[in-house]
């Protein structure tokens, strides 16, 4: 008859128990993993589905949390007091939005809609700043999204008082096809009307529609059933003088 073993060590007359080591900083920054805490729900961290045009969280709500987005895009807005809406962000995978909370904002200071459908995870604020604090490499790759949006706010400001209506559809719709990340754009599975890109680059509706006619007459854009921005649409970004389509 075989008999079980006990766990645990064997004891020997005279041997010392040893205390195990504690996991040193780098060790602890190698064993965390910043992709599997923001794909799996936990205390302080919930995940949500949402279908078009939900909302995910509005202006004056408390600001209380930080959004990751998995899947889909999200188009934060701000609203005047006269009802004029002005679009200040589209924002896709693996980007944050609500960052405000963490500096002090107490209310949310524009409103986040889903433009398709979308995933997203909700972090408190009190579980971010502790995973900022405890977590060099999430403080790492957040920090690096912070200072991105940063840099992307300032290319905004530049394009809005240097560049023509035409130059800045373009560049707008090249951010929309994710040109620069993958090498090449992606169609725009978002149907984004015309209104919505005359906010996001601050003209007016009829002004879009021209260059968005023109732009296709170019071949810089296709329409079939979505909208497709081809490459050659960087041509307008980077030419001294507009194009013109035909006489004049």
């Amino acid at each position: 008859m075989a008999r079980s073993r006990k766990s645990g060590p064997v004891k020997r007359p005279g041997s010392v128990k040893r205390r195990s080591k504690s996991k040193s900083p780098a060790d602890k920054a190698l064993s965390f993993n910043p992709a599997m805490f923001l794909a799996t729900a936990a205390p302080g961290r919930e995940i949500s589905e949402y279908s078009k045009n939900d909302i995910i969280f509005s202006q004056g709500d408390d600001a209380d949390s930080v959004f990751y987005i998995k899947k889909g895009k999200v188009k934060v807005a701000v609203l005047s007091k006269d009802g004029k809406e002005a679009v200040i962000a589209l924002l896709g995978p693996d980007e944050f939005t609500g960052e405000g909370c963490l500096i002090g904002q107490t209310k949310r200071l524009s409103t986040a809609t889903a433009l398709t459908e979308c995933e997203a995870m909700r972090v408190t604020k009190a579980e971010l700043q502790r995973v900022l604090h405890e977590e060099p490499t999430f403080a790492k790759m957040f920090v690096a999204h912070v200072l991105t949006r940063n840099a992307r706010v300032e290319e905004d400001l530049v394009d809005q008082l240097f560049n023509s209506t035409e130059k800045r559809l373009a560049r707008m719709l090249l951010l929309l096809a994710n040109f620069g990340k993958e090498g090449r754009p992606e169609p725009i599975l978002a149907k984004i009307s015309q209104e919505t890109l005359a906010e996001m680059i601050g003209t007016t509706r009829s002004r879009v529609s021209h260059f968005m006619n023109k732009f296709r007459k170019l071949g810089f854009i296709n329409y079939n059933g979505h909208l497709e921005v081809n490459s050659s649409l960087l041509g307008v970004l980077l030419a001294d003088q507009p194009r013109t389509v035909g006489p004049g």
